[in-house]
């Protein structure tokens, strides 16, 4: 249990069957545990949590991701605003980016899969609680190019560059032409 511990711990208290597989634990042995009162809950199809493990903010969004993380999901759009602190707006569905080819995957109950030919790299995903998230500039405009420009994009863009999580430039990139007037008002803090 102690492999166990040290797979859950960076997600958030989290792991997978799978996971739990390749530290050495039997599938009975969690079949066991997972019972009602035992060490673990379920918390998905093969997604366990360690009981007594403490609570994190944005949980939600982990073993969602941990459901899909087999078919490279990465954790996307308004979620990923949430997981980077950039919004107070905790969406309904939990969106999760994953490449074109993985279309066929099953999609859970409350899970919005967006796909993409545009590979996720290195230089567009983050790490929050264990979890791939897109990156602030990719993150930004995926919610423009869904939502179109809102007051959760404005409130974004200012926070991720007062936090010096990007620049303008790496933003003004990422973001089509007909919304760089939008992008400089939101960033200087006036009317566009």
């Amino acid at each position: 249990m102690d492999r166990l511990y040290a797979v859950a711990e960076p997600q958030g208290g989290y792991f997978t069957a799978q996971q739990a597989i390749d530290a050495g634990v039997a599938r009975s042995t969690l079949t066991y545990h997972a019972r009602e009162g035992g060490m673990l809950q379920r918390a998905g199809r093969a997604v366990y949590r360690l009981r007594r493990f403490p609570s994190a903010p944005h949980e939600h969004v982990v073993p969602v991701w941990l459901g899909l993380s087999r078919a490279d999901a990465v954790v996307s759009n308004v979620s990923a605003l949430e997981l980077l602190d950039l919004t107070d707006v905790i969406a309904d569905e939990v969106h999760v980016t994953m490449p074109r080819a993985k279309r066929g995957t099953t999609i859970p109950e409350g899970v919005r899969a967006h796909f993409t030919d545009r590979p996720i790299s290195g230089r567009d995903r983050r790490q929050v609680l264990g979890v791939p998230v897109t990156g602030v500039e990719r993150t930004i405009a995926d919610v423009v190019r869904g939502d179109g420009w809102t007051e959760q994009v404005d409130l974004a863009v200012r926070q991720s560059l007062s936090r010096g999580m990007t620049t303008l430039t790496r933003l003004s990139k990422e973001l089509p032409k007909s919304w760089q007037a939008r992008l400089h008002a939101a960033a200087t803090g006036t009317d566009s």
